[in-house]
């Protein structure tokens, strides 16, 4: 059982020597540990450190790509070297390293395919009361999504298992952490939550310059992989919303003409049609959107295959779902 921890890296040399010291080297059940840095394009020492800790596995940017680049490359990186598990931490000491050996047991016993290290945000020194509920009431939103029960969805420190990572696609350069949870809960796998208790902060995010830029940029991902999964949710809310504001119009226009106002409203007829032509065009957007939904589902089981082929979890000769499908198609037609 081969245990991959990756460390996303912009200009850590400060801090990754504390989170190298501190990543275990035995865990239970575990024969390898392989540490992974993942260099967003620093420009400090934060490689020439990670090789003096004997670091020798890394994924370089030439510039900043984001986490959510640096995560999906880790990923496939780890996946090259033959990881059953990734775990993925922080280069800035954020999370306690220690208790990474919680984090793959519920793996390592199959009680889970991902687990997730739950902050307990309200007891973090730092996070100000605005903050702590701007934390909560998103995961609420991704545990809505989801059809999870996760405390903490924006947690970095976490453990994936080997056929989860198969399975999850990262699209996302801002931060995969509500992206993987959706799509993680939309294909029924198990999610677990650890608690933890992070370590003192040593530096300000890099991620975002204020809390709402944070918060815009969460909700954008949150929105954008709702939609890819549950479309037809969003688009029937919009579609009724327009539906109702179409009709009081017209609606005001009946009183008004049974009441016998002769004057003339045909301004509220314009407004009752514009908001029912939107109405309607939520409703097709939404078809269109869950037929995209569809294809995307196919297109993922095909991708599926080929990482499996790719990462030598699959016989190179077994055949591709798309050639089962068309050999299928093919059976059916000669029946006819």
């Amino acid at each position: 059982m081969r245990l991959v921890v990756q460390v996303p890296c912009l200009n850590e040399e400060e801090t990754l020597p504390l989170v190298l010291s501190t990543i275990p080297t035995q865990i239970p059940g575990i024969d390898e540990i392989i540490v992974l840095i993942i260099d967003d394009g620093s420009t400090d020492r934060t490689v020439e450190v990670a090789r003096a800790h004997g670091v020798t596995h890394f994924v370089r940017h030439a510039r900043n790509r984001g986490l959510g680049r640096s995560f999906h490359d880790g990923v496939q990186r780890a996946l090259e070297l033959g990881a059953d598990i990734v775990v993925n931490t922080d280069g800035d000491n954020q999370y306690p390293q220690e208790r990474i050996p919680d984090l793959v047991q519920p793996i390592l016993e199959g009680r889970a395919d991902v687990v997730i290290a739950d902050r307990q945000v309200h007891l973090v020194e730092h996070f100000s009361g605005p903050k702590v509920l701007l934390q909560k009431l998103g995961s609420a939103v991704v545990n809505k999504a989801a059809g999870t029960e996760l405390p903490d969805a924006a947690s970095g420190f976490r453990a994936y298992s080997r056929d989860s990572l198969m399975l999850l696609n990262t699209i996302t350069q801002f931060s995969y952490c509500m992206e993987t949870i959706i799509q993680a809960g939309n294909k029924r796998m198990k999610i677990e939550s650890v608690p933890v208790r992070t370590n003192p902060k040593t530096r300000e995010s890099r991620l975002f310059t204020s809390t709402w830029q944070h918060v815009l940029k969460s909700s954008g991902a949150i929105v954008k992989a709702y939609i890819m999964y549950k479309p037809y949710v969003i688009f029937s809310v919009l579609a009724g919303l327009f539906g109702v504001l179409g009709l009081l119009p017209f609606a005001r226009y009946a009183v008004l003409k049974a009441s016998g106002n002769d004057g003339s409203h045909v301004q509220s007829l314009l407004v009752g049609t514009v908001f029912l032509v939107m109405s309607f065009m939520s409703v097709i957007v939404g078809i269109i959107g869950d037929l995209l939904r569809t294809n995307r589902a196919l297109i993922e089981d095909t991708l599926e295959h080929t990482k499996k082929m790719r990462f030598g979890m699959l016989d190179p000769a077994s055949p591709a779902p798309v050639e089962v499908a068309e050999r299928a198609l093919t059976s059916a037609r000669r029946v006819v």
